[in-house]
Formats: structure tokens, sequence, C-alpha cells
């Protein structure tokens, strides 16, 4: 199957679904193809993780994941971000009641 960021955007929000643990979501911001520094910061922005994962709300994280989604939609890298993001286990994932 083929997969939109849109409906990857979807999956990725079933079940309550935040976003992937630091570990999972470090690894998928590696995947993701031409990062670049810009100033200070990255484009596309780091994941939350770190000192940002306890101070940043749910609805910050699942923006942040839709950014990474979509920028690998657009670098024609969703192939493999579905596949990374959709063999991840519950377990590996942040969800709105933890």
């Amino acid at each position: 199957m083929t997969d939109t960021a849109d409906s990857l955007i979807s999956y990725s929000r079933e079940k309550s679904r935040v976003c992937p643990m630091p570990m999972q979501w470090d690894a998928l911001w590696n995947l993701l193809p031409n990062r670049k520094r810009v100033g200070s910061g990255w484009e596309p922005a780091l994941p939350l993780i770190l000192a940002a994962w306890h101070d940043t709300p749910a609805l910050i994280k699942i923006l942040r994941l839709e950014e990474h989604i979509r920028w690998a939609d657009e670098q024609k890298a969703l192939d493999e971000i579905s596949t990374f993001l959709r063999n991840l286990t519950e377990d590996q994932w942040l969800h709105l009641d933890e």
C-alpha cells in the first residue's frame, strides 16, 4: 500500500498516539533526507526529545511529527517513513493517556 502524507498522519493519531518515543523519534528524524542547519536550528525542526520531551505539550509533539511526515513527503521519502512508523509497536509510541 502506498501512503499519502494525510493517511500516514491519520495513522499516527490512531489509538491516541502522540509521537514515537524518544529513541524511535530520533531514529525517524535521522531517516529524513536533506536535513540541514538553518541558523541555530534545523530544517525540518528537531524531534521534541531530551530536555524538550517533558516540557512540551502533546499537541505540539503531534504537530512536530506531522511536520516530519510532510517533510518526508516533499522529499519523496514517505514510503520509508511510513514503513518505519507502521512497524513501531504500541509501546514505542507515546499515547495521550501516558
